[in-house]
């Protein structure tokens, strides 16, 4: 069937849905352009060491070739319904893609920190309305019956590219050099790009000329760019002991406060939040966001435990983080497909439970944990993915008009990335004080009254050890075993809090319909 069949029809005032070879096509390459934006976010993390000794800098220094690139995106992202509006969907998002090629490749060639830094900032920038709007195109293009379908492919993207990231960027800079991070996505993105202008350059969205909200804007750059560079290195500078962080948090605050309270009455807001009047949005897009919480903080911690305490490389560590992403690659499309057929609140409710299961699992592990233990609850975790991600954008997206999705979509995925950054953040300064009080405790039963401390010095100098070396030796066995304990403390936490998210997707009301066809029915 054609893509203009008349036997595919669509909403008044938009193209018929695609159908076909065409849909297929379409899918890889937002597929693909999706997967290769969300994956730039954590390639980049493991590679920060040769990055930052290629270039000549510490590897605190380096680590802007991160927060550069989140702090860039995360401004954007809620600019996607304004740009959407004033450009048209498809020629934002194609262009989003063809400048995001070309500042790969110049970060690829850059020479210096300086050069990264900006290239990587220019990168974010553009990057920041690929995913919202690839959601956008899908559903606007993929017949009703099929959204769900759509929601589910593009929710698998989303979800299992971080996952990746940190197994792609340690083989590449293991293997080859660290440029070729960037430069992978050449092919990738041109490809993405050309297929989509072939495809969608008739199928235009309307376009409207309205002004642009200079005070919105500038508001919104001051207050999430301040927040976004105090998330990003409030842990290295001990937080609000620090005066730049507490100078960048009062900032933020009042940023953001008058941000809210001026694109409410603004007749032309950058940033349209009365999106949050609708009951479905306002609860969906807060669960995604906490949950998002909970996900990202176990994301960042697992792995970080693996290569600081048990002694796993960057890419076994990925290897370890990696199975969570079979299930949900198998069970995604499943739930898609007959997400009209499922009570989508029990559904995420089932995942919450998947999630706090798993977490209460990975807060029993010691260091003696093999890799097929450690494998397998991150494996059952993938269930907990497909069930939680696709029921909850439907949610966002239910009752919503077509025109209404771009700006949907962008403002829920900034709050996803926020969360993502407010978690990593917390998650480590948690882990980190819960290993100091572990430390602590653990270190007063180091003495001459304890008979198992007693016992192990013995065997340490029967072994050859002198005393100091001998306390040495104790102390990193006393660390190895913090760091597990406070590990341990977070995975607790992270699972209570699972449980305790769901009476709150119970507070959204059915029906939830087909996502982005509202003005259909």
């Amino acid at each position: 069937m054609s893509a203009d069949s008349p036997h595919a029809a669509g909403p008044p005032g938009r193209a018929p849905p695609l159908q076909g070879a065409a849909l297929g096509l379409l899918t890889l390459a937002i597929a693909f352009s999706t997967f290769m934006e969300v994956l730039d976010i954590t390639i980049v993390n493991v590679s920060v060491p040769a990055i930052a000794g290629s270039l000549g800098v510490s590897p605190d220094e380096g680590t802007w070739a991160i927060s550069s690139y989140s702090l860039a995106s995360a401004i954007m992202q809620p600019l996607t319904g304004w740009l959407a509006r004033r450009f048209g969907e498809v020629r934002t998002f194609v262009v989003s893609v063809s400048l995001f090629v070309v500042f790969s490749m110049l970060c690829g060639f850059a020479t210096s920190m300086p050069m990264l830094v900006t290239f990587r900032l220019l990168q974010g920038m553009v990057s920041g309305p690929m995913v919202p709007l690839s959601m956008t195109l899908l559903l606007s293009n993929y017949p009703d019956a099929k959204k769900g379908l759509a929601l589910a492919l593009w929710a698998m993207t989303v979800v299992i590219a971080p996952i990746f990231g940190p197994v792609l960027g340690g083989y590449i800079t293991d293997n080859y050099s660290w440029p070729w991070i960037f430069f992978i996505n050449v092919p990738v993105g041109l490809g993405a790009s050309l297929v989509t202008f072939m495809l969608l350059r008739r199928r235009e969205s309307a376009t409207v000329r309205q002004p642009i909200d200079g005070v919105g804007l500038g508001l919104l750059v001051i207050g999430v760019g301040c927040l976004q560079f105090m998330l990003d290195n409030g842990n290295n500078k001990d937080w609000f002991a620090s005066p730049l962080i507490l100078t960048l948090a009062i900032v933020a605050a009042v940023a953001l406060t008058f941000l809210v309270a001026w694109e409410l009455t603004d007749r032309h807001p950058v940033v349209d939040l009365t999106l949050f009047r609708h009951r479905n949005f306002a609860t969906g897009t807060v669960a995604l966001a906490i949950g998002m919480f909970g996900f990202f903080g176990i994301n960042v911690v697992y792995p970080l435990w693996l290569q600081t305490t048990i002694g796993y490389t960057a890419e076994w560590a990925g290897f370890a983080t990696a199975p969570v992403g079979i299930l949900a690659f198998l069970l995604s499309p499943l739930i898609g497909r007959n997400i009209q057929r499922l009570e989508l609140r029990a559904v995420a409710s089932f995942a919450f439970v998947v999630f706090a299961f798993t977490a209460f699992w990975f807060a029993r592990f010691t260091v003696d944990a093999s890799f097929n233990d450690l494998i397998l609850p991150r494996l059952i975790q993938g269930i907990g993915i497909a069930c939680f991600f696709i029921p909850i954008n439907q949610i966002i997206l239910s009752g919503l008009k077509p025109h209404e999705i771009a700006s949907a979509s962008g403002l829920s995925n900034f709050f996803r990335t926020i969360a993502g950054s407010v978690s990593t953040a917390v998650t480590v300064t948690l882990w980190s004080h819960r290993a100091d009080y572990h430390h602590a405790v653990l270190a007063e039963h180091v003495n001459n009254a304890n008979a198992g401390a007693v016992s192990y010095l013995d065997k340490l100098h029967a072994l050859g050890a002198p005393t100091l070396p001998g306390y040495a030796i104790v102390d990193s066995v006393v660390t190895q075993q913090a760091l597990t304990l406070a590990v341990n403390d977070v995975f607790w936490l992270f699972g209570w809090m699972f449980l305790m998210m769901i009476p709150l997707v119970w507070l959204a009301k059915p029906p939830f319909g087909n996502a982005g066809a509202a003005s259909a029915h």
